[in-house]
């Protein structure tokens, strides 16, 4: 019989929330802060005395964040859907096939992911020069699958290998073919850990920032982790406009994972005996 949970365990889980929501809290409060309240004394208090929004609306007037929020928006989706696509497949071959070599693949895809990003920016940005895909939206998207595709593809190997077995045997004995049996058995059934892995290259791609800062170097193309780091002048460094930032680009991520939570955390395999 399982015991309840006692007072020192909910003391503990409410100070671990403080913790991890604290730097996310107090940035919020500092992008309400105006200017005069960001030095001094009045640095130190955890609630603005004259709280504004001017913050979050100076961030899109004088400067083009919205432009930004769009390049970041645009690159993370087309790289999270090309990357769970092709990984999709490929995990499944991995984990349900079986073939010679499969652990030779999956060890230099770990290899690939493991190179540092200052190891590989010199050839692509040459190559992305020489092609012309510099300040473009595919510029970043070929560049960002290096580290998104290996993400993608060790994850979805981990909840395709989950499956029950018989069921695909079920679907090849009453004639399905292999591409049949993975879209209509396997990748319905993987579709959890699909939205967990989308999230979780979506993020990466979303966070991304020395790609991003060395090829596409346009004021148009710049997404929103290389712009929050302009923001900064010359003398100057706008901590209140840069939280407002902070906090904008961080609300769609947290939307997302509250949204899709009941897929992230619904059983692999529930589909299978669900009506």
């Amino acid at each position: 019989m399982n015991k309840k949970a006692g007072p020192l365990f909910y003391l503990f889980l409410a100070g671990f929330l403080v913790v991890v929501l604290f730097p996310f809290i107090w940035q919020a409060l500092t992008a309400l802060k105006p200017p005069g309240e960001l030095f001094g004394a009045s640095a130190f208090k955890p609630f603005p005395d004259n709280p504004t929004l001017n913050n979050f609306s100076s961030v899109f007037t004088q400067r083009p964040f919205a432009s930004y929020l769009l390049n970041s928006t645009i690159v993370a989706l087309l790289t999270t859907v090309y990357c769970v696509f092709i990984a999709s497949i490929a995990a499944y071959a991995i984990a349900r096939l079986r073939f010679w070599g499969k652990s030779v693949v999956l060890g230099v895809v770990l290899a690939v992911s493991m190179f540092p990003q200052i190891a590989t920016i010199s050839p692509i940005f040459m190559f992305m020069q020489d092609v012309g895909l510099t300040n473009s939206y595919l510029g970043l998207i070929i560049p960002y699958t290096t580290f998104a595709l290996p993400l993608a593809l060790w994850n979805l190997t981990v909840f395709f290998r989950k499956i029950p077995f018989d069921l695909e045997e079920a679907a090849k004995m009453d004639g399905a073919s292999t591409m049949q049996t993975f879209w209509k058995v396997i990748f319905p059934l993987a579709i959890p850990g699909t939205f967990t892995t989308a999230i979780l290259v979506f993020i990466a791609a979303w966070n991304e920032f020395f790609f991003a800062l060395t090829i596409n170097t346009d004021e148009a193309m710049k997404t929103v982790p290389v712009g929050i780091a302009m923001f900064q002048g010359r003398f100057t460094i706008p901590w209140a406009e840069i939280s407002a930032a902070s906090v904008i680009v961080t609300i769609p991520l947290v939307i997302m994972v509250l949204v899709f939570q009941r897929r992230i955390v619904s059983g692999l395999t529930a589909g299978a005996v669900k009506e």
